[in-house]
């Protein structure tokens, strides 16, 4: 993890002259600061605290070991039981696969497509066209098509302002007609507009779940690393409106303090897919729940 904090974690375990219990009660201060939501860091607290007196585990890397164990845990619970990376093959399956991109303006949707567009086509020979659902922007049309002509993809694009289910019920049609077979999606993200914002996605929703037949069809939002806790408010507008079924996190080497997605797990049962780290095409990884816990409590 490319930040302080888990430098903070690290020496927070090398103070010697803290008796358990103090040590404990200011973890959970620690663990707020880091993002965690405060129900969510003290439950963790409170099972770690447990775990060491069970364990008679008194150093403070042990401790820390056993931080990180709890916390990879926590992750892997939002995974329906499965362990170790994320696996993106077999999250789509062999058929048509259609991924609808969710989130705020600015956490970068857009490029996300294009990262996930090249990722699938380089390691699984998949064939994706992009689909500019986002029509609310005009700047997120054109950027997408110059993702498309860098990356040498098919775009589905309709004119500013028009109808987003349109273009996703276009895009699907294409695939389905043997241009591709796996369509990826964006979307607009004004928060500000939220009401309109929810009725938009569920019409599109209504639209893929109506249209994509036998297809695989996913939900990812795509939330800002250095956003903290306000994504977990974000997150749970959107999957208020249209059930999700993962996260992308953007901005992963920009100061993020990692927290947050401990808490989307646990208090919205969402799994993490991917982390973003850079702007370049291959700067895209499937999640690995075990490395992510290990950064988060600096042992990295």
């Amino acid at each position: 993890m490319a930040n302080s904090f888990a430098g903070r974690i690290k020496s927070f375990f090398g103070f010697k002259n803290l008796v358990p219990e103090e040590l404990f009660e200011d973890l959970g201060d620690l663990l707020v600061e880091g993002d965690f939501g405060a129900a969510e860091a003290y439950r963790v607290v409170d099972a770690l605290r447990d775990l060491c007196k069970r364990e008679k585990i008194t150093g403070g890397e042990e401790i820390r070991r056993a931080l990180a164990d709890l916390l990879e845990g926590e992750l892997l619970k939002a995974r329906s039981g499965s362990a170790g990376v994320f696996d993106p093959e077999a999250a789509l399956g062999n058929g048509l696969g259609l991924i609808l991109l969710l989130g705020v303006n600015g956490v970068g949707k857009t490029t996300s497509a294009a990262k996930l567009a090249e990722h699938y086509r380089s390691r699984y020979g998949r064939r994706p066209i992009l689909a500019a659902a986002d029509t609310f922007r005009a700047a997120a049309i054109d950027q997408l098509k110059i993702h498309g002509e860098r990356l040498g993809l098919r775009v589905v694009a309709h004119r500013h302002g028009g109808d987003p289910a349109a273009v996703v019920y276009d895009a699907v049609e294409a695939a389905q007609s043997g241009g591709g077979d796996l369509i990826l999606a964006d979307t607009a993200g004004r928060m500000h507009t939220k009401s309109f914002l929810v009725e938009e996605l569920k019409k599109i929703d209504r639209v893929v779940e109506s249209k994509a037949g036998e297809a695989r069809y996913l939900k990812w939002l795509v939330l800002d690393a250095t956003t903290g806790r306000n994504a977990l408010a974000q997150a749970e507008t959107f999957h208020g409106a249209v059930a999700l079924d993962g996260v992308i996190l953007t901005k992963y080497d920009s100061g993020a303090r990692g927290g947050a997605a401990f808490s989307l797990a646990a208090e919205l049962g969402l799994p993490l897919v991917f982390i973003c780290t850079g702007e370049q095409y291959g700067d895209i990884a499937p999640f690995d729940p075990r490395s992510y816990a290990r950064e988060f409590a600096g042992l990295a």
